[in-house]
Formats: structure tokens, C-alpha cells, sequence
């Protein structure tokens, strides 16, 4: 039985061209955001699983690598990493953390019957977290949203650098 092996393949392209080339003043908008998130109450470990979380719930391949990236270079083991997927019965988080996976899902996935982040949810986040890092929070979920029609429709490069990440 072989091994599968990863392959940097060549010929993917992106869609567009880079979006900071197009609007330099987003680049900074973005990182005010991301510097406003890294500075605030909640562990960079536990906005990386919520990225992470988010990147597989929208479908986004381009977020899903780089969100694994970046846990593997701050040292997040690959079982929770790996678990993210299935965190709700996995081992590996504790129950702050698995309140933000539950908030992220809550956020990015259509509820028919009624609001996606309920009551409940909500008293159950604010148990773990006061109201700087429930900001703190909601400004990541946000920042990570606001690059999802970037990722769906632009198609950066997937495992390149930003900057490096668009062919056109």
C-alpha cells in the first residue's frame, strides 16, 4: 500500500488578480482588524481552530490550508487539527474552545427555525468570555468572513503567501 504524498502543482491559477493590488486600503483595513484580534483577551490558538473551522464549514480550500499553516507553525498538534472537523465529540478541546467552534458554526451555517446564534449559545460563550473577548471574537469571525467571496470567487493560490497567492 502506498502512501499518498502532497504535490505543489504548478498550473493552478487564481481568478482574479490580487485584491491589494486593486484596493491598497483594504490591506490595511485588514490588518487593523487582524492587529485589534492578536491583541485582544482570547488565544491566537483558539481564533486558528475557529479559522480553521470556518475555512472547512464554507468550503474554502484556500482558508482551510492556511488555517492549518498556521496552527502547525504555532505548534498546534496535528490530532487537533485534525479534529477540528469533528471537534464536537473529539477529545482534544476544552470547553472555551469548543463554545467558539460551536459559534462559528452557529454564524456560518443557515438556521430555518429561527436565530443561528440562539440565547443559549450566547450564555453559554459569555461563561468563558467577557464582553472584550466576545468582540474580540465576533471582529475575527468577522475579518475571516469578509475574505470568503476573496477565497470563493478570487481563488487565491492555495499553501502561497499573500502577495504571492494570485497568477493574474
Amino acid at each position: 500500500m502506498s502512501t499518498p504524498t502532497t504535490t505543489q502543482r504548478d498550473d493552478i491559477k487564481s481568478r482574479l488578480p490580487d485584491l491589494t493590488d486593486q484596493f491598497p486600503e483594504l490591506a490595511k483595513l485588514s490588518a487593523a482588524v487582524l492587529n485589534a484580534t492578536r491583541n485582544g483577551p482570547v488565544p491566537q490558538g483558539t481564533i486558528g481552530l475557529m479559522q480553521l473551522r470556518a475555512g472547512q464549514i464554507v468550503g474554502s480550500t484556500y482558508h482551510t490550508i492556511r488555517a492549518t499553516e498556521n496552527l502547525r507553525k504555532a505548534g498546534e498538534s496535528e490530532e487537533r487539527i485534525t479534529a477540528v472537523a469533528t471537534w464536537q465529540d473529539a477529545p482534544y478541546f476544552t470547553d472555551a474552545e469548543r463554545v467558539v467552534l460551536e459559534l462559528v458554526e452557529a454564524v456560518l451555517t443557515p438556521n430555518p427555525f429561527g436565530e443561528r446564534v440562539s440565547d443559549e449559545l450566547f450564555a453559554k460563550a459569555a461563561a468563558h468570555y467577557d464582553d472584550q473577548a466576545l468582540w474580540t471574537l465576533t471582529m475575527a469571525i468577522g475579518h475571516f468572513c469578509l475574505f470568503v467571496p476573496v477565497a470563493l470567487i478570487g481563488k487565491p493560490i492555495p499553501g502561497r503567501p499573500p502577495g504571492k497567492n494570485y497568477s493574474k
